[in-house]
């Protein structure tokens, strides 16, 4: 089976092509860069240097969110576009979850985290068991403060992953102490290959109503639906 996976919902533009169990090709970069001019010549750069024809691709895996509204949107746009053109499933997974798979090794739990702005982070809860990453809490976005105080019930040992953490550390190390531990630099970057992996046995959505996952509504679109209800109310 030839994956083609797409990641663009952070800094982070990951691209990766995989075949079974190898991992063809993979284009990272974490820039401040306008992703919507960069993804499709990356994608048909790759597909080149890995001698794999888009119409040899049986499966599109994109990550769905949460992260930045207009980079979630971006990657998901272009995984839909290619799922119907090519006519082959489409697979969207937690932008989180991608995150949280680089740390195979750590033996706790492990909490990616991206930066929401106000003391807020976009996390969730998840832990290796018997090689297998397992979901022990959905996505969410909460305070940094609040999801350390949640975690120190579980009195085990967590680790912070993605690149935001160090925008957050010290309140997890306030209230975790020695359990709280921060991943080295090299894990923090979601990897595209990871990405495939772990789309590639699920079940496929609906291309046509297939739609990000933003955790929250955007700033623009909560104003806008909060105005609508106070004209209701008038």
């Amino acid at each position: 089976m030839k994956v083609l996976a797409i990641d663009t919902s952070n800094f982070v533009m990951g691209i990766s092509i995989v075949d079974d169990q190898a991992v063809k090709g993979e284009i990272i970069t974490n820039l401040k860069k306008n992703h919507s001019v960069r993804v499709m010549p990356a994608i048909e750069s790759l597909l080149q240097e890995c001698d794999v024809k888009p119409n040899e691709l049986d499966l599109i895996v994109v990550a769905k969110g949460p992260g930045s509204y207009t980079g979630v949107r971006i990657g998901v746009t272009i995984a839909k576009t290619l799922a119907w053109t090519l006519q082959i499933p489409l697979v969207g997974v937690s932008s989180l979850e991608v995150v949280a798979a680089n740390a195979k090794y750590f033996d706790g739990l492990i909490v990616p985290l991206f930066d929401a702005r106000r003391g807020q982070i976009y996390t969730g809860l998840y832990a290796y068991r018997d090689s297998i990453l397992e979901t022990i809490q959905e996505d969410r976005i909460v305070l940094a403060s609040e999801w350390a105080k949640q975690l120190k019930e579980y009195q085990q040992k967590v680790l912070l992953i993605g690149g935001d953490g160090e925008l957050h550390k010290q309140v997890f190390i306030e209230e975790l102490g020695d359990l709280a531990q921060v991943a080295p630099p090299s894990l923090h970057n979601p990897r595209p290959s990871e990405l495939a992996f772990l789309g590639m046995n699920r079940k496929s959505e609906d291309v046509h109503t297939f739609v990000p996952n933003y955790v929250r509504l955007a700033e623009a679109e909560a104003n806008w639906l909060a105005r609508q209800r106070e004209r209701v109310d008038e």
